[in-house]
């Protein structure tokens, strides 16, 4: 499988889990527009007043995929997550989660960045 291939089954696994706990998924792979220098938000999920920013890495181990997200990445995310909670006028908590598939196991990292 392709690394897109496996991105996207990553992400497919991710919201399942994320369901499991008690979340419904807004929105996958949120983007605020072309050429705008903002970064996709891979998943974006809610229950009751929090919303959750979710990045989604697969990886070989944990540390891999915590150093695959870099500063500047996270920068993007904000600006991103933060265009998001304007344009929907969001008045709930809000945070950043990063799921780390890596062999048959998932690692929820909550509040992440």
């Amino acid at each position: 499988m392709d690394s897109y291939k496996t991105g996207i089954f990553s992400e497919i696994l991710a919201c399942a889990f994320l369901m499991l706990h008690g979340f419904r998924i807004v929105q996958r792979r949120y983007t605020t527009g072309r050429h705008t220098g903002r970064a996709e938000i891979d998943i974006i999920a809610k229950r009751g007043n929090l919303i959750v920013f979710i990045e989604v890495k697969k990886r070989k181990t944990i540390t891999a995929a915590l150093d695959a997200i870099t500063w500047t990445q996270i920068r993007r995310l904000r600006a991103a997550a933060e265009t998001y909670l304007l344009k929907k006028r969001w008045m709930g908590d809000a945070r950043f989660d990063v799921i780390i598939v890596h062999g048959h196991h998932i690692e929820w990292i909550k509040q992440a960045f």
